[in-house]
């Protein structure tokens, strides 16, 4: 496996290259990570990881400076799945000048995380598209815990017209129900213990909508009771949505949809999300 920093070295080592999936990775490396890698070494010929803490997506008083940057261990899980280039570059590679041009996807960006993080899904859909542009996959890996970042994505393919296929991978959790997340880290053992209340509010969500509820209100104070009892949590939003744009459904609950919700413990915001077919 090689490791390049710059455009033009990784414009060089895909020359020749076929087959090419892209895994786009922000770094700190995780299980979910090395399932999006282990999907694409299966599916595609040339494997390509890259690993950029984007900047433009982080709002003024976010995690940017304090993000994990963890690339030596990175290096060795991208070795280990089977990737065979890792795009590693500098800021002021991917930002040799002010940023003057951006992609802006509405309606799918408005909802859920949208709502708090102004100008994150611009970041995000900006620099995706670089990359794309850049390595010029095939087929591109991103994990379903990132809901909306995945929907964004999407639609921002079709509406361009760029010959990718975007492949959502089931979230990777841990034993307790915790979705696997480079955020994680910033949990300390206290805030560990309280955070699978997440998982457990969307899966009584689930099962409500299973069990016959179709009242979106209903459905929501059964999962909002149990985020409650633990003192350490606040609520970000917990949504019933559509789960292509991911507007917010009403009531009856009709056909598929997704249980999406984001979470604060202490100063962690931690999201996930369950799909649930209503019909």
């Amino acid at each position: 496996m090689r490791a390049v920093h710059t455009v033009n070295d990784l414009r060089d080592a895909l020359e020749s290259a076929e087959q090419i999936g892209l895994v786009p990775t922000m770094g700190a490396l995780h299980a979910g990570h090395e399932k999006l890698i282990e999907m694409a070494r299966r599916e595609c010929r040339t494997i390509v990881v890259s690993i950029f803490v984007n900047p433009i997506q982080f709002g003024p008083n976010e995690d940017y400076s304090r993000y994990p940057r963890t690339l030596e261990q990175d290096l060795e899980a991208c070795a280990r799945c089977g990737a065979d280039l890792v795009f590693a570059p500098s800021v002021e590679e991917m930002y040799p000048l002010p940023q003057l041009t951006f992609v802006e996807v509405t309606r799918v960006s408005e909802h859920l995380c949208g709502k708090f993080r102004p100008g994150h899904f611009r970041g995000v859909a900006t620099v995706v598209l670089k990359l794309l542009n850049i390595v010029q996959p095939q087929r591109a890996y991103f994990g379903e815990k990132d809901l909306q970042q995945l929907q964004v994505i999407r639609r921002m393919v079709l509406d361009v017209n760029l010959p990718v296929t975007v492949v959502g991978v089931p979230t990777v959790r841990e034993a307790d129900g915790l979705a696997r997340s480079s955020r994680n880290k910033y949990l300390s053992e206290e805030e560990r213990r309280a955070a699978p209340a997440l998982y457990q509010a969307l899966q009584a969500a689930v099962s409500g909508i299973r069990e016959g509820e179709r009242d979106v209100t209903k459905v929501k104070s059964t999962a909002l009771e149990i985020l409650e009892r633990q003192p350490l949590i606040r609520v970000e939003y917990l949504e019933i949505v559509d789960p292509d744009e991911l507007a917010p459904v009403s009531t009856p609950i009709g056909a598929s949809v997704r249980i999406a919700a984001a979470i604060w413990i202490g100063s962690t915001r931690l999201i996930d999300n369950l799909f649930v077919n209503a019909v």
